[in-house]
């Protein structure tokens, strides 16, 4: 690991002026909890020259609710602060769920919910540094040893993006708030935030250069609103998962009004099972329909070479979180 510059940040604006300066020369790389940093610069993988240090900036670490605007993360919030909440708990029981299954309590207690969006695919030709210098990582994906890579959209790319709570905050159609210099702002909604991970580019999202990502909105839910989230891992401890599944449902008594169902850990980016929603709206539920539902989610499933085990456990795993929504 080389030698860097650590610089502690007093403000997002000076946060985002000194990572506008960025070049391939002199990369500045800003930290929060830096689970996943660390483990990038010890990994080989990047090797900044200046650590923009967020964790000093005031504000950036609160939970906020609002009738009109629902719940508001702050970047800094951990992932412990989250699974903790009884607010979250309330409102938003599958995101306190995802973040309850992240990692381990250590980690959760260190790592940010901004840091945990932004980190990259934890694919282990991906965390190889060797193999950022050959022409072609998705050839040997495709070939190698693919156990725990995409069964969806992998075409170009089978790496899966590694955070969980992203899949819930994709079912309650959360967006993030992208802070650059002198005060410009935007928003983007998380299901077009995240980008397929490529081993040629610096993050696999669309955060441009000199933008910090300062909040977390996720909308308020209407009433009648139910959720869940499962991850499948193959031991009942800290691992990373097989697939995980969160669906956030709205019932009018006994009837599907509205629902939104996201997996994660089987595609580039988390993925929304748009004909299963298709066939739950307006329903009641009953067994065969979730069975159905699940049937649905996985028909697309393209498996590489020794993952073809996740289709049937996703199907499951579907299956079983859509029951659980609706108290089935």
């Amino acid at each position: 690991m080389q030698s860097f510059e650590w610089i502690d940040a007093t403000s997002v604006d000076r946060a985002a002026q000194l990572l506008a300066a960025s070049s391939p020369d002199t990369p500045v790389v800003a930290k929060a909890g830096g689970i996943d940093l660390l483990d990038l610069m010890k990994e080989g993988i990047i090797a900044p020259s200046r650590l923009i240090n967020l964790k000093t900036i005031a504000g950036l670490d609160g939970i906020r609710f609002s009738d009109g605007e629902g719940l508001e993360l702050g970047t800094l919030v951990t992932l412990a602060q989250i699974a903790t909440s009884d607010r979250i708990r309330a409102g938003y029981s599958a995101l306190a769920d995802a973040a309850r299954h992240a990692s381990t309590p250590q980690v959760r207690n260190a790592a940010t919910i901004g840091g945990n969006l932004l980190q990259r695919s934890r694919c282990w030709y991906f965390r190889n540094e060797h193999f950022h210098h050959v022409d072609d990582i998705g050839e040997h994906v495709r070939s190698g040893e693919n156990h725990y890579h995409a069964i969806f959209d992998n075409s170009r790319s089978a790496l899966v993006h590694a955070s969980t709570p992203a899949t819930a905050l994709v079912a309650y159609d959360a967006r993030v708030e992208l802070s650059g210099p002198n005060g410009r702002q935007r928003t983007v909604p998380l299901s077009e935030f995240f980008l397929p991970s490529e081993l040629h580019r610096d993050s696999d999202t669309v955060i441009e250069r000199g933008e910090v990502l300062t909040r977390v909105i996720v909308p308020p839910t209407a009433s009648g609103t139910r959720a869940a989230y499962h991850k499948q891992t193959e031991r009942d401890s800290y691992d990373w998962p097989i697939c995980d599944v969160a669906v956030v449902l709205r019932m009018d008594r006994r009837t599907i009004a509205s629902v939104s169902i996201v997996m994660g850990w089987v595609a580039p980016t988390p993925r929304r099972a748009l004909e299963s929603e298709r066939l739950l709206t307006g329903q009641t539920i009953s067994e065969e329909l979730a069975r159905s539902a699940a049937r649905a989610a996985v028909a697309d499933a393209t498996p590489l070479s020794k993952n073809a085990y996740k289709v049937p456990v996703l199907e499951a795993v579907v299956r079983r979180t859509i029951l659980s929504a609706a108290g089935a």
